[in-house]
């Protein structure tokens, strides 16, 4: 690596790094910050605990990710808004992985991961984020909040999570079990904890119902002893100290097709969030590629803690907004408030009743859903409803990066065939110039001429090809190439062979207009020489039409233009300053 290369890459590192400007706008309202991050705390909490729990490894495992990963998120990332921690969407992803590999395999995944974000930020990939069209977005949350709610079935009915990695078969199984020996207790409170969060935050948006409402439950099942509310149980009074004892190098190789899919979902879902945010304030601005370095660094930091990968958190960030967060302060205020709940408070988390958590996500994944955004994509174009159907079905079906995978690849496909549909090719009159009517009229019997309008690709090459060589009594194809947009070597071979069919039944084919950029186009795939052999390839449509009459008296079809060299009827010079109709 030469010392220029050596140069770009320390000044690209350090553009990702915190600046002193960023880090100072902390301190400007101190108060607002030091008031959402507690707010956000309190929201925080009870999710942190129930994706903990819903990931496999623990309600331990949330809370040391909201206190690692939120701390150095919030300090490295590309959002001032921003407020990351475990997530729905990131549990998803890891029930499967904690149900093949263990605990052990998702911790590897979680630094395998950070360590490809930090690759994507120093690639500058995060502005490809603005390519995911909004169909896909829109069916991916969907399909999440779909997966959150199943999910938490068997924790909100009170029996044991049945066997099976698949959330439909698994919710199945719940509902077989609990038929059989039903919990009427656990039902109660995951029902009584959802509709509280849902009734309040109609009505008061700005109190935190979920933590109220896991208070009473917890009060209550503990006041009432009932056994049947199961408390997450003992948690540590702390977090671990940092440990590579997880790290098993000779589990990497199959390790690498899930940590591709948490990069893939901790930088969509924290690109998301942040533009989100910026939606939601006036001035804000984030840096995606920032961003995804601070979520590298969340991630490659909280397994050493015993957390779950991270992401930013949609909810989360949206309570930070609007209750006044102004800086990072307040994401590193909230992460500072869940630390101290850890050290000091963990007895009484300990006693919370699993179905009280599994309600506060029950209602979470309720809420997720934007009724209104849905109905206004599904009116949008047929198109635009098949894409959030798509996605949201794979989602539920499959995993999150098939279903983005799916959505993309049919979004584009629609794209490209609604392009295509744009293309035109029409035949249109010939320009008299200088012809009598008789003249035109008898040239118009043996020429005809056509212009290509839009895109001359893949995707509409072939029925241009199709309509070209339907053409029928003619001696003569002019092909008005002006205004052709977009050229690729597919529609530079279908131009080709439609030529030389044309050719094989006697028809002599002459190009005008052909632009700059196409040349080397049809040059690379041998239709431009093609073109040239017998000098038919024009700047100007009256340049062709001029030269098919030649070709049309050579072979006798016309009778040839008598020769007056008089003043009136000479050749007239050509003003340069007029543009040539092409």
């Amino acid at each position: 690596m030469t010392v220029r290369a050596l140069g770009r890459a320390r000044a690209r590192i350090a553009a990702l790094l915190p600046t002193r400007s960023g880090l100072a706008e902390m301190g400007r309202e101190p108060r607002r910050d030091l008031l959402a991050g507690l707010t956000v705390a309190v929201v925080a909490l009870p999710l942190a605990l129930g994706f903990g729990v819903s990931s496999g490894l623990g309600a331990e495992a949330g809370l040391a990710t909201a206190v690692v990963a939120g701390v150095l998120a919030a300090v490295f990332g590309g959002s001032n808004l921003q407020v990351s921690g475990p997530t729905g969407a990131m549990t998803v992803v890891l029930v499967p992985i904690v149900g093949r590999y263990g605990a052990t395999g998702v911790l590897t995944v979680g630094v395998m991961a950070g360590v490809m974000l930090v690759g994507l930020a120093v690639l500058r990939a995060g502005k490809y984020m603005q390519y995911v069209p909004a169909p896909v977005v829109e069916g991916f949350t969907l399909g999440i909040a779909c997966v959150i709610g199943l999910q938490q079935i068997p924790n909100a009915l009170g029996v044991p999570k049945p066997e099976g990695d698949r959330v439909l078969v698994v919710t199945w199984r719940a509902v077989e079990e609990f038929v059989g020996h039903p919990n009427w207790t656990a039902a109660g409170f995951a029902v009584a904890v959802a509709a509280v969060m849902l009734a309040g935050a109609r009505r008061r948006p700005t109190v935190p119902f979920s933590i109220l409402a896991v208070i009473a439950a917890t009060v209550v099942a503990q006041a009432a002893g009932l056994d049947a509310a199961q408390p997450i149980g003992d948690l540590p009074s702390g977090l671990p100290a940092p440990s590579l004892s997880f790290f098993e190098l000779g589990s990497l190789g199959s390790l690498v097709v899930p940590a591709v899919a948490v990069a893939a979902l901790a930088a969509l879902e924290s690109l998301l969030s942040a533009s989100v945010a910026d939606g939601m304030t006036v001035g804000q601005k984030h840096d995606p590629d920032r961003e995804l370095f601070g979520q590298g660094l969340a991630n490659i930091a909280a397994p050493l803690f015993g957390g779950v990968p991270a992401t930013g958190a949609i909810a989360r960030t949206a309570v930070n907004v609007r209750t006044g967060a102004s800086s990072r302060l307040a994401a590193l205020t909230h992460a500072a408030v869940l630390a101290v709940i850890v050290f000091a408070a963990a007895p009484l988390v300990s006693k919370i009743p699993l179905a009280a958590l599994a309600g506060v996500l029950l209602a979470t994944a309720i809420r997720m859903v934007e009724v209104g955004s849905l109905k206004a994509m599904a009116k949008a174009t047929r198109s635009d409803a098949l894409i959030l159907v798509l996605t949201a079905a794979a989602t539920l079906a499959l995993d999150l990066v098939y279903a983005v995978v799916i959505g993309l690849v049919v979004a584009g496909a629609l794209a490209l065939r609604a392009v295509a549909k744009q293309a035109r090719f029409d035949q249109v009159p010939l320009d008299r110039g200088d012809h009598s009517a008789e003249e035109h009229a008898l040239l118009a019997e043996h020429i005809v001429a056509y212009r290509i309008d839009g895109p001359l690709f893949f995707a509409a090459a072939h029925r241009f090809l199709l309509e070209l060589t339907e053409v029928a009594d003619v001696r003569v194809v002019i092909l008005r190439m002006s205004r052709v947009s977009t050229l690729d070597a597919t529609g530079a071979l279908v131009l080709k062979d439609a030529v030389q069919k044309l050719h094989r039944r006697g028809i002599a084919v002459m190009t005008s207009g052909i632009r700059p950029g196409q040349r080397r186009v049809l040059d690379s795939v041998g239709a431009l020489d093609l073109l040239r052999l017998d000098g038919r390839e024009y700047p100007s449509t009256p340049e062709a039409i001029r030269a098919a009459r030649e070709h049309l008296e050579l072979a006798g079809v016309l009778p040839a233009t008598p020769v007056q060299n008089t003043p009136e009827t000479s050749p007239k010079t050509t003003d340069v300053s007029e543009e040539p109709v092409r």
